[in-house]
């Protein structure tokens, strides 16, 4: 008798896209997005290199469910400020500060240290020090002012403007994983399969084409330009940074360059926006 072959297994082609996307989700927040069919480990350490494509739609929808939030505040009346701020509470709790625990941390690393090991020690301690708390302090406080401005300019209609931002700036923040090698050879950073070249300009494409459609939906094409020349500085002072005082990055890092990154979008959207005038 004849045998059989084995019957093929893997996930069919149509199913990768969104099991991709779910995994970029619960790796980038707390919600509670159910396991799919085909999925072998939802839980598990998400591989970059399979998901990157999906990075900046998951960011964009985790920012725009916070932005969403404060497009209907402005709706029913409240002010810029209290939109700006249920904004910027929403998605610090539905991400579960992801980013923001990452940029404490940087700041209390890459300045509360005198050599690489006691940077990356310091890092890795879940405290947070004067330099962390002020750096957090600032971060969030710039950020509420920028959503303040842009829902003071365009009503609800920042929310359109402020949900590609969150997918640009997580897409953004995997460059330096491809000029710095990990800082750490036991570091989650290093464990973790990181995109490469090909996923990796995949998903700043895909990130850059939702930012600038929305852009140009808004009618604002000169926040395009001015958001190349915002993000470019903050991205080299970022990898100069890795590589001046550690050598290489790590997650906490990297979450530090999607802070930057985003607070440089924002202020290009808000001075485009500032330039044409209320919608």
């Amino acid at each position: 008798m004849n045998e059989q072959p084995p019957a093929r297994t893997g996930i069919p082609l149509l199913a990768k896209p969104p099991i991709r996307l779910a995994q970029a989700l619960r790796f980038y927040s707390r919600l509670p997005v159910p396991r799919l069919p085909f999925e072998a480990n939802p839980h598990g350490m998400p591989d970059f290199k399979a998901i990157a494509p999906a990075v900046p739609v998951a960011g964009m929808i985790l920012s725009g469910i916070g932005a969403l939030v404060g497009a209907g505040a402005v709706i029913l009346g409240l002010s810029p400020g209290i939109a700006a701020a249920l904004t910027l509470c929403t998605i610090v709790i539905i991400t579960g500060c992801f980013h923001e625990d990452g940029f404490a941390d940087a700041c209390d690393g890459l300045w509360g240290g005198m050599t690489v090991e006691r940077r990356l020690e310091i890092m890795r301690d879940s405290r947070v020090g004067a330099y962390g708390a002020a750096g957090l302090a600032l971060n969030l406080l710039l950020r509420f002012a920028i959503l303040a401005e842009l829902f003071r300019l365009m009503g609800p209609f920042a929310a359109i403007a402020i949900a590609p931002v969150g997918g640009l700036s997580r897409a953004l923040s995997l460059i330096p994983t491809l000029v710095l090698p990990p800082a750490r050879t036991g570091g989650i950073a290093a464990a973790t399969l990181m995109p490469a070249r090909s996923g990796l300009f995949a998903a700043i494409g895909i990130g850059a084409l939702l930012f600038a459609g929305s852009m140009l939906l808004l009618e604002l094409p000169g926040a395009i330009w001015m958001a190349i020349l915002s993000v470019l500085p903050a991205l080299g002072l970022a990898v100069r940074l890795m590589r001046h005082k550690i050598g290489g990055f790590t997650g906490d890092l990297l979450g530090a360059t999607q802070q930057l990154t985003e607070i440089a979008l924002l202020l290009a959207v808000a001075g485009a926006s500032a330039a044409r005038g209320p919608f």
